[in-house]
């Protein structure tokens, strides 16, 4: 417990930070949390005003908000300067817009937290709106709109919105874009910066406001510093707008909405109003519910619909606000369940009159309670900045002391409370949203804001008479007692120290790796199993086959899943590069025991050709979708394909899909597991005598099916990843996979090292001190669009620079000269690095490299990664640091000129260009094109001839070019920004008839035939095009046939 301002706040047990409240003297509402082990500090102000706080005709204003607040302030009036800081210091910035609420977050190094809370809090006191980052910034807001458009949740969230009272605030668009923002406001007469500055004024109040906050000083010292730079935020003294009532009258009630998705998929919704949670949140109501509802044990509903082919998966989940709220039963329908739609909705009424007759059991609710008690008591620690966003959410809602519970901690079993939630799921109030391919020809209108084709039907009372009357299927009951349920919590004693995991066991077989938890003091343990099989990627097929044996695992193990995720027990079994990967994590009580079964399971397996057939649907359609993916994902997908010498691409999947069936896949399941080595991680809560005894049983599993034979290493597949030759640059142009998306996308590679500690340390340095100036320059100010990236990317054991932009504003041929324009400025700042600035980022880089991990799973998946990767590197913090302490700015800047900058001798750059569907003509342009330049191209040189300049107008002078060679374009660079002029354009972009010199300050245009510069001769400053080198990016036509001509580079082989 922990005390503060009069009210007592519940901590879970092993939780040994402190807490305290604090109320200022304008009403804001503090929460802080003191931590001395954390390596960052962090805050969130939570802000209770949302998208249903729009005024009328301005749709999509609190998130526009959202956007401009964090532009600048009167005390840090310079434009992208709290992001700057923020990421000069190791630190991160988001937010986010809710019905309700604003949420803005940050985190910082905790030398830093200081000056990041006072730069934090003058947003909240004195923004500034500038009316040219207001235009600025409505691109952005258009363009994640835009992004938006292609995804089938955003789309069904809108259609539901559409069936409600048009007068309650739910019915809203809640993004906005240029439409809601600009066109509309400016026909009205409206000034959307006034719009903007009144919003403010009038809604964020500190009285509506929570803030929470973390860092590593003593609460006496966060509360003097929140005192000292929050208290000046205007209490405004008004009331939070409240929206009672249900956003839906009874035209929207009783009907089935069809409507038609963008992916290949059929999915289910089923809603109906309810009283929201939060009214009775103690007594458990909603979660107990939803436990019924979407539980997968024998017996349940989703359970039947596997059985009988038509359901994949099930969820249920309560959402709403404070005032009204909707419980929605959310399924993935297979084919067969779309044709038989109305005999699984038959089904789900009959389970909902199950849970309303018979299942509000007390033995049920007493061990979810128990659950939930035990999860809260053992929580692992967060990163701070997620931490303060979820307090200063459930500030806003719950009472003081559960702040830290929220609604986790159940009181008396109440039967009444539960029993009235599950009353209300009525036929009469229903509400349908079924979303499939199959009803293409049935829509007969379009939703105004995303465009999705729908159609309405409504439920007759005949139909409503039936679910109402029908009896219960006799397959329908309710869930047993979970075996899996944890009752041991004591924490292990282990002897001696051990920093990092070690080599306990090595046999033709297997090898183990240990390592005990005394760091975390928890009673959770993990499991990690590398099943190393090399028939796994020899072929397209074998891969394929090797995913569907996943999935039908997964499907064969549903049960097991249920009770294990109930009793805080997680796993997985995926594919991975080596062959098959198992996961277990958890409490390590009946962590062993399960392992073994999932092993025993797996290593036993026999195909159910029932299931195959629907199993084989579930995967035919994810690899169906992934040509729906954004622009982005794309390029960033194509760059993975090309890099990776044994990888089969979407395409050859496609081709393949149909010929396999149950008989191919039973003749590889033996030979899949034939050759298997097994490697492991075991550590946390375990001994090493348990970690031992669990190898020991799976290879006496294992060793009937190898023949009790060592695995064959030369026959293994290694992973193998291109190596481009230095001074190289290759682009790759496509036509994005989805003909309707708009965005085009470009992802450039710029390869750098294998894996050392100094030219980690390089590269790392290089995009800590590049990225948020490229954000800022290619997304803050070009405003190119919303997705705009540039982060450190692994490889294998090969590094690199991975740079992204989707944009709906230029085509990626434009993007790609915009980024070149970005680095020659970058260039310059870089030269301009004093040592002492250099000295700060190596030390901000140094914080962010010894930040220790926060829980058990962090160290965990850093151990893994080493050991999965071969690379095995556990003191790589402790190494990559010393080599940090040696460098100096030349060679960062060497660095630079080497492998980043244009012309660099150690440049290689492959770059991924997609072409949505209104840059047609540019991607027709791009596969034409042999070669493309990086700066100028002059046709003569590459082996063509152009005609000349275009005829000028009669007594209209063209600038002179004394003679020189024609070029296809040009590029001007002008106050650090490059820009690409056609060559036909050339002279109408630099001079108009009878106006003069378009370019500012330029007073003559003329060419240098001897250095063949283009020389614009201004009034204070000349701007020089540089024409004088020759590296050319090669276009890639085939991609195989390019693998073959490059070489690559082998990770670490992992041998017995």
């Amino acid at each position: 417990m922990v005390s503060g301002d009069h009210s007592t706040i519940v901590k879970p047990r092993n939780d040994e930070r402190e807490y305290k409240r604090v109320l200022l003297s304008n009403g804001l509402q503090v929460l802080l949390v003191s931590d001395p082990e954390t390596d960052k500090g962090a805050a969130a102000m939570d802000v209770h005003v949302g998208s249903f706080n729009d005024p009328e005709g301005v749709q999509g204003l609190a998130h526009f908000l959202e956007h401009m607040l964090f532009y600048a302030s009167e005390k840090y009036p310079e434009e992208g300067s709290y992001k700057k800081f923020l990421s000069e210091h190791g630190g991160y910035a988001n937010a986010f817009t809710g019905d309700e609420n604003t949420n803005y977050h940050f985190d910082v190094n905790a030398t830093h937290f200081e000056e990041a809370l006072d730069r934090f809090a003058q947003l909240f006191i004195c923004p500034l709106f500038s009316a040219e980052a207001i235009s600025r910034e409505m691109h952005a807001v258009d363009s994640e709109n835009s992004k938006n458009l292609s995804s089938d949740a955003w789309r069904r969230c809108q259609l539901q919105k559409n069936f409600s009272s048009k007068d309650h605030p739910y019915h809203k668009f809640q993004t906005g874009n240029k439409t809601t923002l600009h066109t509309r406001p400016i026909s009205r007469g409206m000034d959307i910066r006034e719009g903007l500055q009144s919003f403010f004024e009038e809604n964020y109040s500190a009285g509506l406001m929570s803030l929470a906050v973390y860092g590593k000083e003593p609460v006496t010292k966060l509360e003097e510093l929140v005192r000292e730079k929050f208290s000046l935020i205007k209490n405004k003294c008004v009331e939070a707008l409240r929206f009672p009532g249900s956003p839906c009258s009874s035209e929207h009630l009783k009907i089935i909405v069809k409507s038609v998705p963008l992916r290949d998929q059929n999915i289910l919704e089923v809603t109906w109003p309810i009283t929201p949670n939060f009214s009775n949140y103690k007594k458990g109501a909603s979660p107990y519910v939803q436990h019924i509802l979407e539980s997968d044990a024998e017996g349940s509903l989703i359970a039947l619909l596997k059985e009988l082919g038509w359901a994949n998966s099930i969820s249920a989940q309560e959402n709403g606000t404070m005032d009204y709220a909707f419980l929605e039963i959310y399924l993935e329908l297979t084919n067969a369940g779309q044709e038989h739609v109305q005999e699984v909705l038959d089904f789900l009424f009959q389970y909902v009159k199950l849970l309303q007759q018979e299942g509000v059991v007390e033995w049920i609710y007493e061990e979810k309670r128990a659950m939930n008690e035990t999860w809260f008591n053992f929580k692992d620690k967060a990163d701070p900045i997620d931490y303060v966003v979820e307090l200063s959410d459930s500030m806003q809602i719950y009472p003081v002391e559960d702040w830290l519970a929220t609604d986790a901690l159940f009181a008396e079993f109440d039967r009444n409370t539960i029993s009235a939630l599950a009353n209300q799921l009525k036929p009469q109030h229903v509400r349908i949203f079924c979303s499939s391919k199959k009803h293409k020809l049935e829509t007969t209108d379009v939703e105004p804001w995303y465009g999705t084709p729908y159609t309405v039907e409504y439920i007759d009372d005949i139909c409503i008479q039936r679910w109402e009357d029908a009896p219960i299927d006799t397959r329908l009951h309710l869930p047993s007692p979970n075996i899996f349920k944890p009752t041991d919590f004591n924490i292990k004693n282990f002897e001696g120290e051990e920093k990092h995991p070690v080599m306990i066991r090595k046999t033709s077989l297997s090898k183990l790796w240990y390592k005990h938890g005394t760091n975390f003091k928890t009673p959770k343990a993990y499991v990690y199993l590398s099943f190393h099989c090399p028939e796994s990627n020899k072929s397209v097929e074998a891969e394929i086959l090797t995913y569907i044996f996943t999935w039908l695992f997964a499907d064969e193990m549903t049960e097991y899943a249920y009770y294990t995720s109930m009793a805080g027990l997680y796993y997985s079994v995926s594919d991975s590069k080596d062959g098959l990967e198992v996961v277990v994590e958890g409490y390590h009580d009946k962590l062993m025991s399960l392992t073994e079964k999932i092993v025993e399971k797996m290593l036993n397996f026999r195909m159910k050709e029932d299931r195959f057939a629907f199993v084989k649907e579930k995967v035919v359609r994810n690899y169906a979708n992934m040509r729906f993916m954004q622009p982005h994902a794309q390029a960033n997908y194509e760059i993975n394909h090309i890099l990776t010498q044994e990888s089969w691409h979407l395409s050859e999947c496609l081709e393949v899909l149909p010929l396999i069936d149950a008989q191919k896949f039973s003749a590889y399941f033996p030979r899949l597991l034939s050759g298997t080595f097994v490697e492991a991680l075991i550590g946390g809560n375990v001994t090493s005598s348990e970690a031992t005894s669990l190898m020991q049983y799976i290879e006496k599993t294992l060793s009937p099916l190898v023949n009790n034979r060592a695995p064959n290493f030369s026959q293994s597949l290694q992973r193998r990843i291109m190596c481009l030759e230095a001074g190289t640059e290759w682009f790759y142009p496509t036509a994005g996979f989805s003909p309707d998306d708009e965005n085009s996308a470009i992802s450039i590679f710029f390869q750098v090292e294998r894996d050392s500690p100094r030219s980690n340390m390089l590269l790392k340095l290089f995009t800590l001190i590049a990225q948020e100036q490229y954000f800022n320059q290619l997304r803050t100010v070009e405003q190119l669009g919303y997705i705009v990236n540039l982060y450190e990317k692994h490889f294998e054991n090969v590094r690199g620079v991975q740079i992204t932009i989707q944009s709906t504003v230029k085509d990626p041929t434009q993007l790609d000269q915009r980024i070149e324009a970005f680095f020659t400025m970058f260039e310059e700042e870089l030269q301009m690095m004093t040592v002492e600035e250099f000295k700060n980022n190596a030390e901000v880089l140094m914080d962010m490299k010894l930040e220790k991990c926060k829980n058990i799973w962090e160290e965990s998946d850093f151990y893994w990664r080493e050991i999965s990767r071969g690379s095995l590197q556990f003191d790589r913090k402790k190494n990559e640091v010393n080599a940090l302490k040696e460098l100096k700015k030349e060679d960062l800047i060497a660095f630079f000129n080497q492998k980043i900058k244009r012309n660099g001798s150690e440049r290689r750059k492959l770059g991924v260009q997609i072409f949505g569907n209104q840059h047609h003509r540019e991607l027709i342009k791009a596969k034409d094109e042999r070669k493309l330049p990086l700066s100028f191209t002059n046709d003569s040189e590459n082996g063509h001839s152009n005609p000349g300049p275009t005829e000028t107008k009669q007594n209209e002078p063209h600038p002179q070019t004394n003679g020189s060679k024609d070029t296809d374009s040009y590029h001007l660079l002008s106050n650090g920004i490059a820009e690409t002029i056609p060559r036909d354009d050339f002279y109408e972009h630099l001079y108009t008839p009878g106006n003069g010199y378009k370019q500012q300050g330029v007073t003559e245009a003329k060419f240098d035939s001897r250095q063949q510069n283009a020389i614009f001769v201004c009034d204070e400053q000349a701007a020089q095009l540089d024409h004088t080198k020759k590296t050319c990016a090669n276009r890639i036509d085939d991609i195989q046939a390019f693998k073959r001509s490059q070489s690559f580079y082998c990770s670490p082989k992992i041998v017995p």
